[in-house]
């Protein structure tokens, strides 16, 4: 199997089978995704969804976040790892946008990236999930993934496998094969105990064809 028809296959099955394409983060404007995302780093979107309603009820815009201080918000967030680092992220991140783009999130991956707390997993997110733009974030999750299954080779950092990745799917299909992959590293292919035998895709995988199919042939 070349890796096109790697690619065509697994994004055959997720098209026809997978389930909304959307992310988990609770949200009701790009602010508040933005927001989630940067709490969600090393974090669990249940436990993000479970602090954010507090703290989007007392600073729902930029504007108003942009007032208060690493220390209040960190009351807000103590139950988020690292919640030192993330309040001042979040009251740097809030200035930023008050005081240099009127409030509103940019759609730019590089301008995100400049603000505090945004890495290019993140303003991956916001420009795909917001703006639906052919951006690829790489968490931990579609970096194991799409290694296993083969759609990524000797991908050694999320950059590389952001730019593997980007160079096989269609462009209009990016947004979704992000969460694609997020969802399905998430509940059948974990980190330590995949879940092969039950996996939709496990014929179309590396991973299970040398751990399954090649040992029991042996």
């Amino acid at each position: 199997m070349t890796k096109q028809e790697r690619y065509d296959k697994v994004l055959r099955y997720f098209e026809s089978h997978a389930a909304p394409a959307e992310t988990e983060l609770i949200y009701s404007n790009p602010f508040e995704l933005l927001v989630a995302v940067i709490l969600s780093a090393q974090c669990t979107d249940k436990r993000v969804n479970l602090t954010t309603p507090r703290l989007f009820r007392d600073y729902p815009t930029a504007d108003a976040m942009a007032e208060a201080s690493p220390e209040t918000l960190f009351n807000y967030i103590r139950s988020i790892s690292y919640p030192n680092n993330k309040a001042k992220h979040l009251a740097g991140m809030a200035r930023m946008l008050a005081q240099n783009y009127h409030g509103k999130v940019p759609a730019d991956v590089d301008t995100l990236m400049t603000l505090p707390g945004v890495g290019r997993k993140t303003a991956n997110v916001i420009a795909s999930v917001i703006y639906d733009k052919p951006t690829m974030a790489v968490d931990t999750h579609v970096f194991r993934v799409s290694n296993r299954i083969g759609l990524t080779t000797n991908a050694k950092n999320p950059l590389q496998s952001e730019k593997q990745l980007i160079k096989f799917i269609p462009e209009h299909l990016i947004p979704k094969a992000h969460h694609w992959l997020i969802l399905h590293g998430r509940y059948i292919c974990l980190a330590r105990n995949p879940k092969c035998t039950i996996c939709p895709i496990n014929m179309y995988c590396k991973y299970f064809e040398k751990n399954y199919i090649k040992q029991n042939k042996q």
